[in-house]
């Protein structure tokens, strides 16, 4: 995609919604990263079920370790992969406890060496708790960077690579925001919604998806 393209797609993107946000639920920064660490391979839907009581009654490291991992099992039970879950939050509490003072540090070298925490998890951190211009590279992001244009990868981290060298100003701080939720509700994985994506006259995908019979385009 050329970069005026590329300019004018997360340019609609902003118009749409100026203030994407996560869609994961949390009370702090510790909270944060645990609902990020929990949400490998699940929902946010599903990690926010399972974490709105807990995170009511356990908001940092120090309560997660007395909560232990067997307790906290009851809680996200219903996420998958939970018990290797439970006992990744445990450590990366005691690590914060140990290591850095109980805070949520902000640099992702210090993030990736928790239990748990990859690139991926960082990244989501480093932006959305500091305010850092990263681009976390979910399946959504793997496959709009491929399927558009924008950045075309073989990997997650290529794909990365490309979105930190390919996405202009002033739109690197949200543009993962806007890339993931654009993914999760129009340019599906099976099928994408190109009858009604503001951006598709932009996106390489060929060829579109047609609109359902009987499909009338919403009226402003």
């Amino acid at each position: 995609m050329k970069r005026a393209d590329i300019f004018h797609f997360f340019e609609r993107l902003a118009e749409a919604n100026p203030h994407p946000e996560t869609e994961l639920e949390s009370v702090n920064d510790f909270t944060l990263l645990v609902a990020v660490v929990l949400s490998a391979q699940a929902t946010d839907a599903g990690v926010n079920k399972a974490t709105r009581r807990l995170f009511a009654e356990v908001d940092t490291p120090e309560k997660m370790v007395a909560l232990g991992e067997d307790g906290l099992k009851q809680h996200i039970k219903t996420i998958g992969l939970f018990n290797a879950k439970a006992k990744n939050v445990i450590a990366l509490s005691e690590a914060l406890i140990a290591e850095h003072g109980s805070q949520v540090p902000a640099d992702r070298d210090a993030l990736e060496a928790l239990p748990g925490v990859g690139r991926k998890t960082a990244n989501v951190v480093l932006n959305v708790a500091f305010g850092q211009e990263t681009f976390a590279v979910d399946t959504h992001l793997f496959r709009l960077g491929n399927r558009t244009g924008i950045a075309p990868g073989k990997t997650p981290l290529a794909v990365e690579k490309k979105l930190e060298k390919n996405v202009p100003q002033p739109f690197r701080l949200h543009a993962h925001h806007w890339l993931i939720l654009h993914g999760r509700y129009v340019c599906k994985a099976r099928t994408p919604e190109c009858w009604r994506c503001i951006v598709a006259d932009l996106c390489a995908y060929k060829p579109k998806t047609p609109a359902p019979k009987g499909w009338k385009e919403p009226t402003v």
